[in-house]
């Protein structure tokens, strides 16, 4: 299996292609990394070096890579956050190419935008250009609640709420559809939930939440998500898989007393996840 990945790189900590690469790599796929920036760190800590590549400068290393002859071998694109509507023109017309190679390939969608509390952070008119343009040119998109809200313009209370609006999504794009970060009035207190809604029904996954939200948790479950999804071709198994990774990843974490995420010490749950949490079939 190869995956082009094209999101952001931190030389410390995790974010990007620096926290998806890794865990794809102990799945067992080849993972073709296209970075739009290069910082040294993420963007939680209070200041931040290193260059933002140019639109044209990630269409050049696109363009490299077709020149190897390979696309037609790439099963499908990864992308997350998109600091300007020129990178996630790139994104989009690489898609176009890789499609373009390979018609059976998929794109998935990390529409990172924001998240409960913190509000929007990204730069005005992102979330708008997602909506409108990335999102509907996707296969795969994994939002969570927060975003899937501003996609759809609703406000999701229940779980039915959740899957109303996933089914919304459905109909201008992708064809599945994750949700991450799920909190509803009809969850058990401290629990996290991500469901998971594709042609052949819906599911959820409820994991004890724990008192930590490093950087680079998205990103990795986007990634074990769409690797589990073209392995499997089973929506439930690749949440109960992405699911049990992602926790065990946290607990790791927790465990450590660690800011950033412990992706090398759980490394064993991600390549062989113990499925220790039940997925429910919502219909």
């Amino acid at each position: 299996m190869n995956i082009l990945s094209i999101q952001s790189s931190v030389a410390y900590g995790y974010a990007g292609n620096s926290a998806a690469v890794f865990p794809l790599q102990r799945l067992g796929v080849e993972v073709w990394p296209v970075l739009t920036v290069h910082f040294s760190n993420n963007t939680s800590y209070d200041g931040v070096r290193g260059p933002l590549l140019r639109a044209a400068d990630i269409s050049e290393v696109v363009q490299g890579i077709e020149d190897r002859g390979v696309l037609g071998d790439c099963d499908a694109v990864l992308s997350g956050y998109q600091g300007a509507e020129e990178v996630g023109q790139v994104v989009l017309q690489s898609v176009a190419k890789v499609k373009g190679h390979n018609p059976e390939a998929v794109y998935c969608c990390d529409p990172v935008m924001g998240d409960v509390g913190r509000g929007f952070f990204v730069r005005p008119g992102i979330p708008e250009f997602m909506r409108d343009q990335v999102v509907p040119a996707c296969d795969i998109a994994t939002p969570n609640q927060f975003e899937l809200d501003f996609l759809t313009g609703r406000e999701t209370a229940t779980m039915a709420d959740v899957l109303a609006a996933a089914d919304q999504l459905r109909e201008v794009g992708p064809h599945t559809v994750l949700v991450t970060s799920v909190r509803t009035d009809d969850d058990p207190a401290d629990t996290l939930g991500m469901a998971a809604v594709s042609p052949d029904g819906a599911w959820v996954v409820r994991t004890p939440e724990l008192p930590l939200t490093p950087t680079g948790t998205g990103d990795v479950t986007a990634a074990l998500f769409l690797a589990h999804l073209l392995g499997t071709q089973e929506a439930p198994t690749a949440l109960a898989r992405t699911a049990s990774s992602v926790f065990g990843i946290l607990q790791a974490t927790a465990d450590l007393g660690r800011r950033e995420i412990a992706l090398v010490a759980a490394q064993d749950v991600i390549a062989d996840p113990p499925m220790q949490f039940d997925v429910t079939p919502l219909r």
